[in-house]
């Protein structure tokens, strides 16, 4: 195959083409790098703008052009900070959704490997056995507080006898 026919049909890694893409941890890990290092572009910027701003303080009436410089520079710094601070969360809720759906893959995982558990211990159970096992221990039952009933009526030999 050619080098054209393979960029042209995705002649990608052979990792991600043999496991249809990242696993859900990876993608987790990825985000959460991505997370940090947003975080600490928005620390930079939080300095830098400080910076900024303390310069056009410093220059203030004297070198008007200088701070109105430093203005300008903290403006397009906070430019920059807010879209980080979009980006953000837009991570956040793509990181949010992934762990999501990933516990709801498990959970289903699991519910399936526990119907498949209670079908192999129903499979030697006959309905008509179970019936018939139920009858048997509500007659036994029966029999056994007709016998207690008995046992705790007084014998008087006063009270009843039979002519």
């Amino acid at each position: 195959m050619s080098k054209i026919s393979k960029f042209f049909k995705g002649g990608g890694s052979s990792a991600s083409k043999s496991r249809g893409g990242p696993s859900p941890q990876e993608a987790l890990a990825r985000l959460r790098e991505t997370e940090e290092m947003l975080s600490k572009k928005q620390e930079y910027l939080e300095t830098r703008i400080e910076r900024e701003l303390a310069a056009a303080r410093q220059y203030g009436t004297k070198n008007k052009r200088a701070a109105l410089q430093a203005l300008k520079r903290k403006k397009r710094y906070e430019k920059q900070l807010s879209q980080i601070d979009g980006t953000l969360s837009t991570i956040e809720f793509q990181r949010e959704a992934l762990e999501n759906s990933h516990t709801n893959t498990e959970v289903l995982k699991n519910m399936g490997y526990a119907a498949q558990a209670m079908k192999k211990v129903h499979e030697n159970m006959d309905l008509n056995k179970i019936d018939d096992l139920m009858q048997d221990i509500t007659e036994q039952q029966d029999v056994a507080q007709e016998i207690s009933d008995a046992i705790s009526n007084r014998a008087g030999f006063a009270d009843e006898f039979d002519e």
